[in-house]
């Protein structure tokens, strides 16, 4: 997508009437790659609000009516319908959950692997994907059943491999339960890192003239799609796992590949490292370790930093210095030593306190700018040996 790319199309979206807009990005639709349609298909509904319309409703009585008849049910028809339906918006019904989701993982579930049933299956994950809350344990057998398929025989393209991930990744938050089965029985961090390196190695990351060709755009666009869900990982997981490191250091060489022409992908980047710094289940070392510390610190030296990329760079030095000064037990008492020495050195070397002094006095406009609440302190960014 051009947009994804340079934000040129997002810019002269701008300038365009709504319905205008909207008949463009329709037209659009036909000669999309799956995974470029969905973006389409969700701008589209950020301009019409389709949740508010008569549509909505009309297509909730559609599913209903299809699915409630006992002669004659046109299963492909009940497909589209809910495919429409949730991909124009993931906010359903939720006395249509026992109606969706059941008939969506019927489809997924398929193994063949001609390329007809891979484009199927693809589109009915991505379509689960945008699937909000999922109470409890419910649909978690047919979930396992697929990822660990995959993990056998490689029948999922790339985009319905993540897209299965996000489906099970996004109920973690409210439910913890789900944890072990997601890091333990399915290992997510390790098939996240696989995935996104392997994506990355597809990726032309330094931007040519003439543009970049489809299949650049879509492997771009699911490594954000990865981050995105790698995010939402972070953000709750509660138990440490010695995989974490490499995930990390797989972020932070994504990061730096997609400095120059990939926006979107850096800010995702950074969107992980941060629920992961603030997260307590993972440990400091593992910033240490994965060399994300170190790319902070490259960040805050850079003459053209935006906003966000401050806030965040700040952020991140203020807790780590806060979860530093918290207690310890005896045994971790000379790591966390040994850690601060390590860091205040990193920081000594890098000149880091003369580059944080030089920030200090914009604090307060970037809190109220990015509605952050960055310490004024200039102390509390620091880490004393």
């Amino acid at each position: 997508m051009e947009e994804f790319i340079d934000g040129g199309t997002e810019d002269r979206n701008r300038e365009m009437a709504p319905k205008e807009k909207f008949s463009k990005l329709f037209d659009e639709l036909k000669s999309c790659s799956v995974s470029e349609q969905k973006e389409k298909i969700e701008e589209m509904n950020r301009l019409i609000g389709f949740s508010e319309s008569s549509l909505y409703r009309r297509f909730e009585e559609m599913i209903v009516d299809e699915e409630q008849k006992k002669e004659g049910k046109n299963e492909k028809l009940l497909i589209d319908l809910i495919e429409c339906y949730l991909l124009l918006d993931s906010r359903f019904c939720s006395d249509l959950y026992p109606i969706c989701v059941p008939c969506l993982l019927k489809v997924a579930l398929k193994k063949e692997e001609d390329e007809e049933t891979q484009k199927e299956v693809e589109m009915i994950l991505l379509t689960l994907s945008n699937v909000g809350y999922i109470p409890g344990e419910i649909y978690l057998n047919e979930i396992k059943e697929i990822i660990l398929h995959h993990q056998d025989h490689h029948n999922l393209t790339q985009l319905a491999y993540q897209s299965v991930w996000t489906f099970l990744v996004h109920r973690l938050c409210s439910d913890f339960s789900t944890e072990i089965v997601i890091a333990d029985e399915l290992h997510f961090i390790r098939e996240a890192r696989r995935e996104v390196e392997e994506l990355s190695k597809s990726v032309d990351w330094k931007r040519k003239e003439e543009g970049k060709g489809e299949s650049e755009e879509k492997e771009a666009l699911v490594i954000w799609r990865w981050l995105n869900v790698i995010d939402s990982y972070l953000n709750s997981c509660r138990s440490w796992n010695g995989e974490l490191v490499g995930l990390l250091c797989s972020i932070v060489q994504v990061f730096r590949a997609s400095r120059d022409n990939y926006f979107r992908i850096q800010l995702e980047c950074l969107n992980s490292l941060g629920k992961a710094e603030k997260n307590k289940a993972v440990k400091i070392d593992d910033f240490l370790k994965s060399g994300a510390i170190g790319l902070y610190l490259e960040e805050m030296k850079q003459s053209t930093l935006v906003d966000f990329i401050i806030v965040v760079s700040l952020s991140l030095f203020n807790n780590i210095s806060e979860r530093l000064k918290e207690e310890e037990d005896e045994k971790e008492e000379k790591e966390r030593k040994e850690m601060k020495r390590k860091i205040f050195e990193m920081m000594e070397e890098e000149g880091y306190e003369d580059v944080i002094a030089g920030f200090h006095d914009a604090v307060s406009f970037l809190n109220e700018k990015c509605y952050n609440e960055l310490s004024l302190n200039i102390s509390d960014y620091f880490v004393n040996p």
